[in-house]
């Protein structure tokens, strides 16, 4: 009786010295890794990403597009020379100089010079021997007085800059989530690794505990292959935790480029961060804050508003061409431009001009009042998509809010679980070593407590998720 009495006292003091030395050797290990935070790790992706480039690019087209556009308005400088001789005799020489400035309200600046020589000279084309000069003003009172093409599209380019930014944040912040989303299931899996192998240990040294009791005739044979069947269990246990946690580890890998779009891989040191917790609540007006949010910085909604502000601008342009186009040109001419300083003189200009004027209506206008007619039917379809997109947005918002609650309530209960789990299991161990129980059910309490911790990891990984695809429903950029 002194021997089991004995035994009973050295188990569970062996026990605990196993699990302080598999303890210090966890620590000594845990010191040689590298831990990798989600902030880390967000950052090593969006400095070399492919997405994360691709979406950087998106801005700079947008700005070499409104470049483009602004091209419309650089000044024009150009010249012709024509030079007809036949027989020996010269008909004509024509030399025509112009620079031409675009205005942005409309009018164009036009100066020129102009030379002609020959003796079969159109009359109209002939000039003074030193050439003539001219300077003047184009101005359109109709068609293109408030809105041209160049305004236009001068307009619509600045509009794509943000457009390309909204562009641009929907492609990272959809990077973002399968980064955040990858990283939680890396840790959860790393979690797990780490339970099993502290699992497999403690049932290994059941194993040789209990085998030590048998040979001494304290237990009987058959607990052997109790303790046997519970290390092969867990031992399968950990292989797939292991590759669960390699696969996880690869996919988070995927997301890792160096510079030149060369793919990274994640060393063995390197493991998911423990020291930041996944389970920070949001404050309790976030919903509001979040829906606030959404409606004014969502991509998708953004985009939607600055489509119908394109619109709103392809339809003063559509209206304005029902305009007839009537154009007014004049020119003050000067044969030696550089050294009269009267050429703007009244009495100077009143006699020497050239005045021009054009008109041109089409007669039945089907062509601009089809454009005008189709531009609007394209603003109800813009409207009418923006209304659906906001409802999309909200109901989506609201149930990614739902399910972050739901999570956190399952959280708060599987923790209770896990604790109850580990009393169980705690009073089991304590009933084995005092003979009242059996092997078996130690076994099964560790198991339950295990499945409890698994399952609590699970909804951990799970709630962060939907803390992230909650900031991603509002669109924003959250990156933890």
């Amino acid at each position: 009786m002194k021997n089991i009495v004995l035994k009973r006292i050295w188990l569970p003091v062996l026990v605990f010295l196993l699990l302080s030395a598999g303890k210090s050797q966890a620590q000594a290990a845990q010191d040689t890794v590298q831990e990798l935070t989600l902030q880390d790790f967000h950052r090593l992706v969006l400095q070399y990403h492919p997405v994360a480039s691709q979406a950087a690019l998106l801005t700079e087209q947008a700005r070499q597009e409104l470049r483009m556009a602004r091209g419309a308005f650089d000044p024009i400088i150009s010249s012709k020379l024509y030079k007809k001789e036949f027989g020996g005799k010269e008909y004509y020489t024509l030399w025509n100089n112009a620079l031409r400035v675009p205005l942005w309200f409309g009018p164009e600046l036009i100066a020129g010079y102009d030379q002609t020589t020959g003796n079969y000279l159109n009359p109209e084309s002939s000039t003074p021997p030193d050439g003539l000069s001219f300077a003047g003003i184009s101005v359109p009172l109709g068609q293109g007085l408030f809105i041209d093409a160049r305004r236009a599209t001068v307009r619509q380019a600045r509009l794509m800059q943000q457009i390309a930014e909204a562009d641009r944040v929907k492609l990272i912040n959809k990077l973002l989530l399968q980064v955040t989303k990858d990283y939680w299931d890396w840790l959860q899996y790393y979690r797990e690794v780490q339970l099993i192998e502290e699992a497999l240990e403690l049932a290994d040294f059941r194993l040789k505990a209990v085998r030590t009791r048998v040979q001494e005739g304290d237990l009987a044979a058959i607990d052997t292959v109790e303790a046997i069947t519970e290390v092969q269990n867990r031992q399968v246990m950990l292989q797939q935790a292991q590759l669960n946690y390699n696969n996880a580890r690869l996919m988070a890998a995927t997301h890792l480029w160096a510079d030149n779009e060369v793919p990274l891989e994640l060393q063995e040191s390197t493991v998911p961060s423990l020291t930041g917790s996944e389970l920070t609540s949001l404050p309790q007006d976030s919903l509001n804050q979040l829906l606030e949010i959404a409606k004014v910085n969502h991509p998708d909604l953004r985009k939607l508003s600055l489509k119908g502000e394109q619109l709103q601008i392809e339809q003063q342009f559509a209206a304005d061409k029902l305009k007839p186009k009537l154009n007014v040109e004049y020119n003050v001419l000067q044969n030696d431009f550089y050294r009269n300083t009267d050429m703007f003189d009244r009495q100077h200009m009143n006699a020497n001009y050239k005045l021009g004027m054009s008109f041109s209506l089409p007669i039945f206008l089907r062509e601009e009042r089809g454009k005008l007619q189709l531009t609007k039917a394209k603003q109800q379809v813009n409207s009418m998509e923006f209304v659906q997109t906001v409802r999309e947005v909200e109901n989506g918002l609201l149930a990614a809010f739902n399910e972050w609650l739901s999570l956190e309530e399952q959280i708060r209960l599987q923790e209770q679980m896990v604790a109850n789990a580990e009393i169980l299991r705690q009073g089991e161990v304590a009933r084995f070593q005092s003979g009242e129980s059996s092997l078996f059910l130690v076994n099964s309490r560790e198991v339950k407590y295990m499945e409890a911790q698994l399952k609590l990891f699970a909804l951990r990984a799970k709630y962060a998720k939907a803390k992230t695809l909650l900031y991603w429903s509002a669109g924003e950029i959250q990156t933890q």
